[in-house]
């Protein structure tokens, strides 16, 4: 059997469940061997609210995913998201150790435990201690202060926390599956590691993720991550606006909106000859919306393109992003970011975005799309999954990888939906019962 080292990452959403499962090329490159999206249960902006439908959500999900992969997941990195995501800057200080007064990896690893040491409430925890830069007795703005010669190393590092209990439910929800999280990663910074370019981080941008139920923000100053959090807004919201407004189901309002995405439908100009009446036929006939064709009623409704689009969808969007515009104006970051706004997560698909940001922010706005990959990409290559690519980014870049062996015992189990997991189950079950 050949053994293989695999990173799997896996986004449990508002709307959405997926894990991505890659292996680890000898140029270290990432190759997608398993894929599973499946819709989420039992989750609301971003948070659990029902632990056993998400618990079989993420079953599904993983799955999916191994069966396809053809190998049984032993850890994962997971993303976290929602209201509950902060963020600060702490400043630690610590005196070179050596003898020789050369600061060492010893040193820089004690100096962002200093940073670390932080006051926060019971009900918190750390999810990560990103270092901005260092400063070297008298000289700041050093990224990389190993093998230098100084007497005080400081650090000024970004941290991130989350609320204690949302973590532990996720957590446990993983570990039910015989899984051992490797890390919990906001989807801020998932996301950034793979739309964002060193350039633009250097310039000064902010990635805006959109998920259903929450909206992720990260911006970069200088190269540094400045400034990490979370709206309790999200895609979803224009989808319950669609179906408020027309008197139409979730579904149906879903099915409309992500429609009227795709369509690309051109301003109409009189055609030689045509008459007045005729044109304004043709151009009602573009704007119409039959119901019928989004719910396989028998329904005889019609709705406006227009009114949808403008009356409902535009406001909405307006609203996301002015809500955006105060978190960063409130943070100082609006003037230190000129390379602008990119946009990612499913609500980067949205009818006319990235101009609704351009307006309501008076900044360059763009959709971000994921890095490439190789292997199993056709449909992940979007907006909507950079994401969970993001976390196979993250796992390569921060983490050891699985080893494994292709067509395990688990594989063929998992064609049996929970049954995978049987051995572990098993083997749990007799511990249990042991004195």
């Amino acid at each position: 059997m050949a053994h293989n080292k695999i990173i799997t990452g896996i986004d449990v959403g508002t709307d959405k469940c997926v894990t991505l499962i890659a292996s680890v090329n000898e140029d270290q490159s990432l190759q997608v061997v398993g894929v599973s999206a499946v819709p989420s249960r039992g989750m609301k902006k971003s948070q659990i609210i029902d632990l056993e439908k998400v618990l079989e959500t993420i079953t599904e999900s993983l799955d999916g995913a191994e069966r396809m992969a053809g190998l049984e997941v032993k850890t994962a990195y997971v993303s976290v998201s929602g209201s509950h995501i902060k963020s600060q800057n702490s400043t630690g200080v610590v005196a070179v150790a050596t003898p020789n007064q050369e600061i060492t990896n010893s040193d820089v690893e004690r100096v962002i435990e200093a940073a670390r040491a932080i006051s926060l409430s019971s009900d918190r925890e750390i999810i990560h201690v990103i270092p901005k830069d260092y400063k070297v007795d008298s000289q700041d703005g050093i990224k990389d202060p190993v093998g230098m010669t100084g007497v005080r190393l400081e650090s000024e590092a970004h941290i991130i926390t989350g609320m204690s209990t949302a973590l532990r439910n996720l957590e446990k929800c993983i570990q039910d599956l015989g899984i051992t999280v490797n890390d919990f990663v906001f989807s801020g910074i998932s996301s950034a590691g793979v739309v964002l370019s060193e350039t633009e981080k250097e310039l000064g941008v902010a990635v805006v993720d959109i998920g259903a139920g929450s909206t992720s923000i990260c911006a970069y100053v200088e190269g540094s991550l400045e400034y990490s959090g979370s709206l309790p807004i999200g895609a979803r919201h224009i989808t319950q606006d669609i179906a408020l407004g027309c008197r139409v189901s979730i579904d149906t309002a879903e099915k409309i909106k992500v429609d009227l995405s795709n369509k690309k439908i051109r301003p109409l100009t009189p055609h030689a000859g045509e008459s007045k009446a005729d044109f304004s036929r043709r151009k009602k006939q573009q704007d119409d919306i039959k119901v019928s064709d989004y719910d396989n009623s028998d329904t005889d409704e019609v709705l406006s393109h227009k009114t949808i689009t403008e009356g409902i969808m535009l406001p909405r969007m307006q609203e996301i992003f002015g809500l955006v515009g105060d978190l960063l104006k409130e943070q100082g970051l609006l003037k230190d970011i000129p390379a602008g706004v990119v946009i990612c997560g499913g609500g980067a698909l949205t009818l006319h975005i990235a101009e609704v940001a351009k307006r309501e922010l008076n900044l360059p706005a763009r959709v971000g799309e994921p890095t490439k990959l190789d292997g199993l990409v056709k449909d992940i290559h979007s907006p909507l999954y950079a994401n969970v690519i993001g976390l196979l980014y993250y796992g390569l870049n921060h983490g050891q990888p699985d080893s494994v062996s292709n067509f395990s015992i688990g594989s063929v189990f998992s064609g049996f939906g929970s049954i995978g997991k049987l051995p572990e189950k098993v083997g749990s079950l007799f511990k249990s019962l042991l004195p």
